[in-house]
């Protein structure tokens, strides 16, 4: 059966379809998921969500509009970063060690393992430096384009500019 097939009996609302995707797809979405949360709990939690928020809105997506990874993606990290921005996220995070904020404390230019999870690394290493740490913080760890400028002290305008120059380098090495 073909990956088209597949995602338009999704659609339909086939379960057996929905187990497929989830079981095709489920490491790579956790992957991304838990790059930003940084907890295995609340990553299994909004995983689940992801696929439950995608078979609800099945019907709003387009191949017209890209491949289906990258709308199930862009789920995941939409979520991810919601939920990094709740109440109950920030409460949770008021007392910790410094122990949690290892990986954000090392350089922008050292990709995480978990990126390497979807296949993105290999591809986002080919991109200059400037790319790489604009992409690293606003995709794998969650900023804000604000706060990515704010990060890498440069303007607002240039980090929107950059992170769609960027964007645009890895479709087409991807072949979007």
């Amino acid at each position: 059966m073909s990956q088209e097939q597949l995602i338009l009996q999704f659609q339909q609302k086939d379960v057996k379809a929905y187990e497929k995707l989830y079981n095709m797809y489920c490491d790579s979405i956790s992957g991304v998921v838990n790059n930003i949360v940084k907890n295995d709990d609340v990553t299994q939690e909004i995983t689940q969500d992801v696929f439950i928020k995608a078979w609800n809105k099945a019907d709003t997506y387009s191949s017209k509009k890209g491949r289906f990874f990258t709308w199930l993606l862009n789920i995941a990290r939409n979520a991810a970063i919601d939920y990094t921005r709740s109440k109950k996220f920030k409460q949770s995070k008021q007392n910790l060690n410094a122990d949690f904020f290892v990986d954000i404390l090392e350089t922008s230019s050292n990709l995480d393992k978990s990126t390497n999870t979807i296949g993105l690394k290999e591809f986002v290493t080919k991109l200059g430096e400037k790319c790489k740490a604009v992409i690293e913080l606003i995709y794998f760890k969650g900023f804000t384009q604000k706060e990515a400028s704010e990060e890498l002290e440069m303007p607002l305008g240039t980090i929107k500019t950059r992170n769609r120059t960027c964007i645009g380098e890895l479709r087409t090495m991807l072949g979007e």
